[in-house]
């Protein structure tokens, strides 16, 4: 794995700090904002850092400085507390647990409009349908991933203890040396390490749309309070981000240039791949027709059933109060669209 993961959320802090303004940029009567990404700076939120460096935020009267996330940091309650004022947070299933615990939370906008991640095991072991998950030892992450997982599971027969499923660490060196049967990987990052590192042959994957079900992922929130009070700091926020991820899709030179100058120690190729693959993501599904950072409700609603089916979430949720694409709706299309 990249040298990323190996770092804590306070080395993170010390290595990558903030995005700060540019010296003597910051224009008269803007509001002060912050944007807690869910993980240390990668590609992943290229975007993000191009409309901050090119002053796409402070042409909307925006001081935004960007916040590296990392592994002890929860976005969501970061922003519910009031710590930060938007977050890019696990995905929809995160949405459902913060809620559920009764987090404070508003989804504005949805970034990747497919489940980024997959589950894989070797392509010559014995696991060759998610029925024989059992009795096998599984990682994942425990912030969002593992309800997608459970989820899947129970559809598939399987109960709690039919498998062991731990926590999964920084590297996937345990999956490449036979000590664990699955690991959980991202299609732009875990993924990349791993057919780096075996050869794409070498793995089988299960994905949660084989399943008939899309986990949309990488969600924009707010807290309810800024919702309700802020609405133009939301739409600006929006407007801003939308033209950086445009241009950055666009140029993806530029996309990843900014992102090395935030974090000089990446693997260049590595960034490159992952730009593409979110570009893939992010424009998937409705997001073609409708723009960057569109709430699917079909789709919310779909995920919400199946995780209430199997028992993910113990009681049905008020999408309508988690879900607010308003904010999205009051920006034409055509802004939208990458």
């Amino acid at each position: 794995m990249q040298r990323r993961h190996l770092l804590t959320a306070a080395g993170a802090a010390a290595m990558f700090p903030a995005i700060l303004p540019r010296r003597g940029a910051r224009a008269q009567g803007t509001t002060k904002a912050s944007l807690r990404l869910k993980w240390l700076p990668q590609t992943q939120f290229a975007g993000f850092y191009l409309a901050k460096a090119r002053g796409y935020y402070e042409a909307e009267g925006i001081d935004l400085t960007i916040n590296p996330g990392g592994p002890n940091l929860l976005t969501e309650n970061l922003v519910a507390t009031g710590a930060d004022t938007f977050g890019l947070s696990g995905g929809t299933d995160s949405v459902f647990a913060a809620r559920e615990k009764n987090l404070p939370i508003v989804c504005i906008g949805v970034s990747h409009q497919q489940t980024p991640f997959v589950f894989v095991s070797r392509a010559d072991g014995p696991i060759r349908t998610i029925q024989d998950f059992k009795g096998k030892t599984i990682t994942t992450w425990y912030t969002g991933a593992n309800s997608v997982l459970l989820g899947m599971l129970a559809k598939a027969g399987l109960k709690p203890g039919d498998f062991t499923m731990q926590p999964q660490q920084v590297s996937v060196t345990p999956f490449v040396d036979g000590q664990i049967d699955v690991v959980t990987a991202t299609r732009y990052n875990e993924f990349y390490t791993l057919m780096t590192r075996m050869g794409r042959d070498k793995l089988r994957t299960f994905a949660p749309e084989e399943q008939g079900i899309v986990f949309p992922r990488d969600t924009l929130i707010v807290s309810e309070t800024t919702a309700r009070q802020k609405p133009e700091l939301v739409k600006g926020f929006l407007r801003a981000s939308m033209k950086g991820w445009r241009e950055a899709l666009k140029d993806q030179k530029a996309g990843v240039d900014v992102v090395m100058a935030a974090a000089p120690t990446l693997n260049r190729d590595h960034q490159e791949f992952m730009l593409v693959e979110a570009g893939k993501l992010m424009t998937a599904g409705a997001a073609a027709r409708d723009g960057l950072f569109w709430i699917d409700q079909a789709t919310v609603k779909s995920a919400h059933d199946f995780f209430l089916e199997h028992g993910v979430i113990k009681a049905p949720l008020d999408l309508a109060a988690a879900y607010d694409r308003s904010f999205l709706e009051a920006i034409a299309v055509a802004d939208r669209r990458a």
